[in-house]
């Protein structure tokens, strides 16, 4: 049944989108043009750069901010996607045995899996700190992966369910009667179509990693520190200037990857939320 939209709504619709586009572009725009701007016209109250300068990448590149910059970078790059990486291929293991067989406590783990994804990531910093420097495990890659499986795990098993339980059961058995092993059926038939959602997966599960602060503050402190707490490091020239440009323009660094991926995965991840939201 097919209802059409009266040109009043639509009308609506559309001021309230370009309202949130509005709301959302604007800050970024600022963030760019704050890290085009030279150190002298920063405080001059206007929007836009009107002598841009890229002396703030400079900085972050090649200037006294590099030391830190650059290695907190590839330690983002590096701690976020093997974080991904595993969290996507333990969650499609997992999601699948959820929406496949049939045990006692289905429900009790995706409940589970569903509560730790919104469990308060302050809590567990204090806990985890103590026993990191126990184990030693402080200022570590390692030590700074496990906490963001903490974070993308449980919610990449409770997207990915949603997924695996959209494909018919009769493609797989229809597989393994046509010769192929449980493993067979399970690589070369369900994780294909399963493909948008296991993309949109990964995309949630890298902005997760990619954007936490509270672990990356806390749990590291010079070898393993990413750029969300590499930026809070951050210092101006001198004590009486505040490095605002070094900060704005690696911010919009950090950002160019995220805007990347959803460009190059928009339609892969269109298709994985909407096709995880239809049933039959």
């Amino acid at each position: 049944m097919n209802r059409e939209i009266s040109p009043a709504k639509q009308f609506w619709q559309l001021v309230a989108t370009i309202a949130i586009i509005v709301y959302t572009v604007i800050p970024l725009l600022w963030i760019v043009n704050m890290s085009l701007k030279p150190t002298a016209d920063r405080a001059d109250g206007k929007f836009w750069a009107h002598h841009p300068t890229l002396e703030n990448y400079e900085l972050i590149f090649a200037g006294g901010a590099k030391d830190l910059f650059l290695p907190a970078l590839l330690n983002s790059v590096l701690v976020t996607m093997i974080a991904t990486l595993i969290a996507v291929i333990l969650a499609t293991f997992c999601a699948y045995a959820i929406a496949r067989l049939d045990f006692p406590g289905k429900r009790l783990i995706l409940g589970t899996a569903l509560t730790v994804s919104f469990f308060p990531v302050i809590s567990l910093v204090t806990p985890l700190f103590d026993l990191w420097r126990r184990i030693h495990l402080f200022d570590t890659i390692p030590g700074l992966i496990l906490p963001y499986l903490v974070l993308t795990l449980p919610l990449s098993i409770w997207t990915l369910s949603a997924f695996f339980q959209q494909i018919p059961w009769e493609m797989e058995q229809a597989a393994q009667v046509d010769g192929a092993t449980s493993w067979e059926a399970f690589r070369k038939v369900i994780v294909p179509l399963a493909a948008p959602g296991v993309f949109t997966t990964a995309i949630i599960a890298f902005f997760t990693a990619w954007n936490d602060f509270v672990f990356a503050i806390s749990l590291t402190s010079d070898n393993a520190r990413t750029v969300p707490a590499a930026l809070a490091f951050f210092t101006g020239a001198s004590q009486f200037e505040s490095p605002t440009g070094a900060i704005c323009a690696a911010g919009v660094v950090v950002t160019i990857p995220v805007v990347v991926l959803v460009l190059i995965f928009q339609r892969r991840i269109v298709s994985g939320l909407t096709s995880g939201a239809v049933k039959g």
